[in-house]
């Protein structure tokens, strides 16, 4: 069972202040998870750090996915989430970018298993993910000339005339 070791929290937050400084935007405790959100030019520096430190020993990238937030001033970001297997202890990294070609630095630098995940992130989102071995569509077409998961289209198609909003309790 997972449970949150404090002292441990407290030591890598403790770290990683003194590494990453103003780098740092957000801290807070999600659930049972420490939830880092820093700015995307410190990624590789931080996960340096997550995995060598002996003391943190973050050694497995678990997950890492896009999100997209069309609204915001920085649309689309990058959630990663690692683990420390012998402590039993997660935490959660978020970062944010912007622009027509959104970009982050790779993770596959230190966690190897971050290839597959970057391309995935890239094939859906459309991040670029600066220094990636192997950057291609891995799971679409490769003629496709959209991500499918940003949020840059309607939901409904409005042409539609069969479907009546009523019935949705609209």
């Amino acid at each position: 069972m997972y449970t949150t070791d404090s002292k441990f929290i407290e030591t890598v937050i403790t770290k990683v202040n003194a590494v990453l400084g103003s780098s740092i935007i957000a801290y807070e405790m999600v659930g049972d998870m420490p939830q880092f959100t820093v700015e995307k030019t410190c990624i590789p520096q931080l996960f340096q750090l997550m995995h060598d430190d002996k003391n943190l020993n973050f050694m497995f990238l678990t997950d890492l996915c896009g999100i997209h937030y069309p609204d915001s001033d920085k649309p689309f970001g990058v959630v990663y989430h690692l683990h420390n297997l012998i402590k039993n202890q997660r935490v959660r990294v978020k970062t944010f970018t912007s622009g027509a070609i959104p970009t982050v630095p790779t993770a596959t630098t230190v966690y190897s298993a971050a290839n597959w995940m970057e391309r995935e992130t890239f094939d859906f989102y459309g991040i670029h993910f600066e220094g990636h071995p192997n950057l291609k569509r891995i799971l679409n077409v490769d003629d496709m000339s959209y991500h499918p998961l940003r949020k840059e289209y309607p939901l409904e198609d409005a042409t539609r005339e069969d479907k009546n909003d009523a019935m949705f309790g609209r």
